[in-house]
């Protein structure tokens, strides 16, 4: 049952978008946390880390498009200018509150160092990016 799932993926180029899009966002996560770990580090008090959270997924976000509309999702649905970068930020939006709000609880609240939410933060972003991203802006 699990394999036959696996070809149904393979074959409709799923599975093929689930490695690029988690290859494409390990590298933009990278980049997020460059950006993020620093500022938390030397700008923000631990119990503001929250305010580094815009700051890092402009960057990354930036990165994102790039990588996902042209390697993640391609040959995936059409591409339409303006209108889906718009979409795509819309999405990354959603990751971006979704990380503020696991980032915010996690120091502000529990008092956990800076690095300690990125991991739950970072994995429920993907899975709710992902979606979006497949289902909505590059359909």
């Amino acid at each position: 049952m699990v394999t036959a799932r696996i070809e149904a993926w393979r074959t409709s180029g799923l599975l093929g978008q689930l490695v690029r899009f988690g290859v494409a966002g390990g590298i933009s996560t990278l980049i997020y946390s460059a950006v993020y770990l620093p500022l938390t580090s030397w700008v923000f008090r631990r119990d503001h880390a929250v305010y580094a959270v815009p700051i890092a997924f402009a960057v990354a976000v930036s990165v994102g498009f790039v990588l996902h509309s042209r390697w993640s999702f391609r040959g995936h649905g059409t591409r339409r200018g303006g209108w889906q970068q718009a979409q795509f930020v819309g999405v990354q939006a959603t990751g971006m509150v979704i990380n503020a709000a696991v980032t915010w609880i996690g120091t502000a609240h529990f008092g956990l160092p800076a690095w300690a939410p990125l991991l739950p933060a970072v994995a429920l972003a993907t899975m709710v990016t992902f979606a979006l991203n497949r289902w909505l802006v590059f359909a």
